[in-house]
């Protein structure tokens, strides 16, 4: 698979993801049961409402940590990212390997690990890379394709925007009249904090969205299932600052020294 493919396949996670939210099918097991069993404030809230709720407090997002990942491809995301545009985090492909990623403004820095790198390159040129280039950050600005596609998966902006389910559906969507409804689950907890499933079930697809009770109720974990594919995101660390804190110039190499090899490596193999 080529680099700008991999970016490609990276990014498509993101809009996976806002489109659990908005309702589309993209289930993680769920939460473990909380004891206490107590839905708070949410109580007398409807499912509707609730989730209605949740997508408010979404939208109104300044920062937040995504989590994603889906059994239909090995793609993993961990970004914190804002409305600015910036990010830190990072990017898996399963055995094709894994990125760390930096984005401040318009400037990107990428550190692959040793797995990318023999993806990328065959035999002892890709071990080589990895070897060199080891403890290294490839920098760039969003200019360049490889870097652009990459880091698009850090705008908070787009996914917050595609979270939002549209005004006029498509021709031959169901009437607003034919869309299930949504029920409430059972309290649970999620990585320590107490949260309200809310369920939806249509046309084999099932559907659960888990939003904090306590304090704001932020949406934390949604997962979905659909012809045996199944999909998880996680939310965390709403309105926390993205760090600002980038490489030190001597801890960087440019990105050509990734596309030069690259492009070297196909030259050779078809001559």
């Amino acid at each position: 698979m080529t680099s700008r493919r991999r970016a490609a396949t990276a990014t498509a996670a993101l809009t996976c993801g806002a489109a659990l939210i908005a309702g589309a099918a993209c289930t993680g097991a769920a939460a473990a049961e909380d004891p206490d069993g107590g839905e708070g404030d949410l109580a007398n809230k409807s499912a509707q409402q609730i989730s209605d709720d949740s997508l408010h407090q979404l939208v109104a997002a300044k920062s937040l940590r995504l989590r994603t990942q889906t059994s239909a491809d090995p793609t993993k995301l961990d970004l914190t990212l804002d409305r600015a545009g910036n990010c830190t985090g990072a990017i898996s492909k399963g055995s094709l390997g894994r990125v760390e990623l930096i984005k401040r403004g318009n400037q990107v820095w990428m550190k692959p690990d040793a797995a990318f790198w023999k993806s990328q390159l065959p035999g002892n040129e890709g071990r080589d890379a990895a070897e060199k280039y080891k403890d290294t950050f490839l920098h760039g600005t969003t200019k360049n394709a490889f870097l652009g596609n990459l880091s698009a998966a850090c705008d908070l902006r787009a996914f917050q925007k595609s979270a939002i389910p549209p005004e006029n559906p498509p021709s031959g969507a169901p009437s607003p009249s034919a869309t299930p409804t949504l029920t409430k689950g059972r309290p649970t907890t999620h990585e320590g904090t107490r949260v309200l499933p809310v369920v939806k079930k249509a046309q084999g697809a099932v559907q659960t969205l888990y939003v904090a009770i306590d304090g704001k109720h932020y949406p934390l974990k949604l997962t979905a299932e659909v012809d045996h594919q199944t999909g998880t995101i996680l939310l965390s660390n709403y309105d926390t600052p993205v760090s600002s804190k980038t490489p030190a110039p001597g801890d960087t190499a440019d990105i050509s020294v990734l596309e030069d090899r690259i492009q070297g490596s196909e030259g050779s193999q078809s001559a």
